[in-house]
Parts: structure tokens; C-alpha cells; sequence
């Protein structure tokens, strides 16, 4: 099977950019970066030191329910390209290992779906929960903040 990493929407991340509300209504807060740790949701790279980033909440979600949760992300404050949706995993995944967990149709969690795994095994992991009918995405989210990082969809 094959999976594809997605970045955020250009047209959100516009928005946002340019000084759009986040998911709580607020206008995000801009930040220099000192280049460690602040990987950018839209082109999937870190923000390097000395560059400017947004900091905001954000809900992946379509709309509000008890499972969409919502919390802080960064993106560069200004414009940056979207990661293409490819296979290969995004450069701004350092970290030893992330919270990997299914969604289904209907937006919410598909219990028993979630763990923390090894970085390197993120896309053997989605591959995974991808032979399951009831998984319609997955997300990649921070082992330790429980922060959104990127989606995995199948190609």
C-alpha cells in the first residue's frame, strides 16, 4: 500500500498568515525562532533561526465534536511552499517517536488504533492501520504534547 504525508492547506495557512483567527478566535501570536523545534505545518521543514513563526491553535477537524481536539501548532509567518504529499517521511519529524493514531469517517478516534511509535516505523505503522476498513486517516502527533504534526492518507 501506498501512504502520502500532508501538510496543512495553503489556502488555511494563508489565512493565517495573514493574520486570520485561529481555532479559538484569536489572531496568532509571531515569534523568531532560535531554530530548534519549530516545525511548520504547511511546508513541513523546520523554521530556522533568526525567521519568524506564527504560533496558534488548530483544530484538524471539520467541525466541532467531543473528538476534535485542538492545540498549538506553529507555521512560518511568512510564506512558505506546501509540502508535497509523498510517501517519504517529513524531515521535520525529529523527535524519537510520535503519538500515530486512526480516525474515522465520521472524524473521530477509532479506539485501539493509537500508540507511540518509533519514528522510523511511522509509515510501516500507517500501512498498517490502513488494512483496517474502519481507519480513514491517521494523524502524526507529538509523543510528549500530544501537538499536531502532519496527516497520513492512502495515496
Amino acid at each position: 500500500m501506498t501512504i502520502q504525508f500532508k501538510a496543512l492547506p495553503t489556502e488555511d495557512v494563508r489565512a493565517l498568515q495573514r493574520g486570520g483567527p485561529d481555532a479559538y478566535g484569536l489572531t496568532p501570536e509571531r515569534k523568531i525562532s532560535d531554530g530548534d523545534g519549530v516545525p511548520c505545518r504547511h511546508c513541513l521543514n523546520n523554521v530556522a533561526a533568526g525567521e519568524a513563526y506564527l504560533i496558534l491553535a488548530y483544530r484538524p477537524f471539520p467541525e466541532l465534536q467531543p473528538y476534535a481536539e485542538t492545540g498549538p501548532i506553529f507555521l512560518h509567518a511568512e510564506e512558505c511552499e506546501r509540502a508535497a504529499e509523498v510517501e517519504a517521511l517529513p524531515e521535520m519529524l525529529e523527535s524519537t517517536d510520535y503519538i500515530v493514531r486512526g480516525y474515522g469517517k465520521d472524524d473521530r478516534i477509532v479506539y485501539g488504533s493509537g500508540g507511540v511509535i518509533p519514528t522510523g516505523a511511522i509509515a510501516a505503522r500507517a500501512e498498517t492501520l490502513f488494512e483496517r476498513d474502519d481507519i480513514a486517516y491517521v494523524h502524526v502527533r507529538s509523543a510528549r504534547n500530544n501537538c499536531y504534526q502532519c496527516r497520513i492518507e492512502r495515496a
